[in-house]
This record gives C-alpha cells, structure tokens and sequence, in this order.
C-alpha cells in the first residue's frame, strides 16, 4: 500500500519561511506528477505547484517566485519551499501523487497524504 506522509508545517511569522516535506512508501515504480494543494479554513482546496519526473514545474500564479517545488526521484520524495510567507498562504497543505505501482500499470492512482498545517502570523 502506498502512503504519501508530509511534514515540516508549523507556525511562521509574515515574511517568514517554511520547507515541507512528502515522502512516498511502499510499492511504487513511479509517481508523476507531484503537487502540492492547500486548503484555508472555509475554502476549498486548491492546487499550489506541480513538478513532472523529468523536472517540470508548474505554480498557481498567487505563489509564484515565493514557493518552490523540488523532488527527489530516488527517495520518492517531494518538496516545497516556501518563501516570503503572507497570512493568506495560511492552510494545511497536501501532497498528490499520481503512482504506478509497477511498469506493467496503465493508470496511475491519485494518493493523498494527510495533510500539514501552516499558520502564518505575527
């Protein structure tokens, strides 16, 4: 079974930075894309950033040039470095990867992880 776990959410200061991490395990062959969402109180979630097995990234125009997107391919783990943090950016924040378990799938399966919050405030 696979289990996308996130972690490094917290509570920062306006202007502030945070680095969250998505580590995939179990049975996987490949995981493409990764994303990142978020979901703010009373609104629905909403698509961050994207990042392709071959590198590449895609960003909702309110992070963009604040928030980067990594990954590491042989650790099947997924970043997201945010800079320049605003209250708006206030949310729990999910990893999405869509998994193939073994060269032989055809699809891939839609995984979420478990979310982590990230509080924004002075």
């Amino acid at each position: 079974q696979v289990q996308l776990v996130e972690s490094g959410g917290g509570l920062v200061q306006p202007g502030g930075s945070l680095r969250l991490s998505c580590a995939a395990s179990g049975s996987i062959f490949s995981i493409n894309p990764m994303a990142w969402y978020r979901q703010a109180p009373g609104k629905s979630r909403e698509w961050v950033a994207s990042i392709a097995s071959g590198g590449g990234v895609y960003y909702a125009d309110s992070v963009k040039g604040r928030f980067t997107i990594s990954r590491d391919n042989a650790k099947n783990t997924g970043y997201l470095q945010m800079n320049d943090l605003k209250s708006d950016d206030t949310a729990v924040y999910y990893c999405n990867g869509h998994i193939k378990r073994t060269i032989s799938d055809k699809v891939a399966i839609s995984s979420w992880g478990q979310g982590t919050q990230v509080t924004v405030s002075s």
